[in-house]
């Protein structure tokens, strides 16, 4: 992949500066709003932690979940009530994910993975398409994680493309070598769906 730039060993303070930078670029870019997609799960809220400690103008940032858990915002496995903890304080506006939204054009898209290949709420079962003509689904994995047993809505991967760029955190060597396989080709898994479709640059920091 031509596009594909890999960080190698990035600490949290790392890829929050250099989300930082991105968005920086992106308010420069006009007046309007800049638009992203963020992950939840363990891995990214350490990172956003530092993130909005930057001296951003907040007001204008729109901060999307790329996918949810189908549970009220104030349930622990909630990504949009602990994502919008950490960016209403600041001024950023957090979008609640429902099938009636029209999703932009984002600025920046970041997605995490799973051991099995799957991206936001995209699971193998699901039989995710690069042309989907829904821009968000509501879904149900199976199996369902053991750790997080409800019904998902996610952004779909046209969704997902609509993107001036994308990024990853991929941790531990299992997922290292399934992102590999991906970016290689030598998979049909929704990580390689999603890196087979896209043009615009992507970032993967280890």
């Amino acid at each position: 992949m031509e596009n594909l730039q890999v960080i190698e060993n990035a600490a949290d303070e790392e890829i929050a500066a250099w989300i930082e930078a991105r968005l920086i670029a992106a308010l420069a870019e006009g007046d309007g709003p800049v638009e992203i997609a963020v992950p939840g799960g363990s891995t990214p809220f350490p990172i956003l932690e530092k993130l909005v400690m930057a001296p951003l103008d907040w007001s204008r940032i729109v901060v999307w979940p790329g996918d949810d858990r189908i549970v009220p915002e104030d349930h622990t496995a909630s990504n949009t009530g602990r994502i919008r903890a950490l960016f209403e304080p600041v001024g950023a506006e957090v979008v609640t994910l429902t099938t009636m939204e029209q999703v932009p054009h984002f600025a920046l898209v970041w997605l995490g993975m799973g051991a099995d290949g799957h991206i936001a709420s995209l699971f193998p079962n699901t039989d995710p398409q690069v042309n989907d003509g829904e821009p968000i689904r509501r879904l149900t994995p199976d199996p369902l994680p053991p750790e997080a047993p409800f019904d998902r809505i996610t952004l779909t991967i046209p969704s997902l493309l609509n993107s001036e760029a994308m990024m990853f955190v991929i941790r531990g060597a299992d997922k290292r070598a399934v992102f590999d396989a991906a970016v290689a080709g030598e998979s049909d898994l929704p990580i390689a769906r999603l890196l087979g479709a896209a043009t615009q640059p992507v970032t993967c920091f280890t």
